[in-house]
């Protein structure tokens, strides 16, 4: 019984784990209660319960939901790619421009960051704005898709590619609608 124990915590560490969301910070797509399906092996094999890694796998791309502890307090966090290394990013009023060229699309508050078309959340203002930050090569920058309800990359700074646990696949059970599945 305890080697079984060990090797679905060994799993969960180094294959896929699941995340519960504990905020509004990612509205409008990720909700309080929400829970996510996350590969721990998107970004690379690691030895289980440790950062030590194994095997490389993808790089971190713009648009990208991960899993990260912050660098302000260690809090294990949620949040959007929004900028990688080698990126110039401006954000004013919530709204992102990257490299000088606006992501936003058509009218309303959606975005294309990646390949991704999101929906963000200017409901309570945009938070605070960065002008001209340049992304160096490792790094990256992770915001909330709520943009005035999100203590994200804005305070706390930039984020190591190294120190992203996984990637979010997928909500595979909302709080009022049971188990669903919405990729991400």
């Amino acid at each position: 019984m305890l080697l079984l124990i060990l090797g679905v915590m060994a799993f969960r560490s180094s294959f896929a784990d699941h995340y519960y969301v504990p905020s509004g910070s990612m509205e409008n797509t990720l909700f309080s209660g929400d829970r996510v399906l996350v590969s721990k092996s998107a970004y690379g094999l690691r030895v289980p319960f440790t950062k030590v890694e194994l095997l490389d796998g993808e790089a971190v791309e713009r648009g990208a939901v991960v899993i990260f502890d912050s660098p302000r307090d260690g809090t294990r966090l949620i949040k959007r790619i929004v900028g990688v290394g080698g990126d110039r990013i401006d954000i004013n009023a919530g709204h992102l421009w990257v490299g000088g060229e606006s992501v936003a699309h058509g009218v309303g508050s959606t975005e294309v960051i990646g390949d991704k078309l999101i929906g963000i959340n200017l409901d309570h203002g945009g938070g605070p704005d960065i002008a001209q930050l340049l992304i160096p090569d490792g790094m990256l920058l992770a915001i909330g898709d709520h943009r005035g309800r999100s203590l994200d990359g804005r305070f706390f700074g930039l984020v190591a590619e190294s120190e992203i646990y996984g990637k979010a696949l997928g909500i595979y059970r909302r709080r009022d609608e049971g188990f669903v599945w919405r990729p991400l």
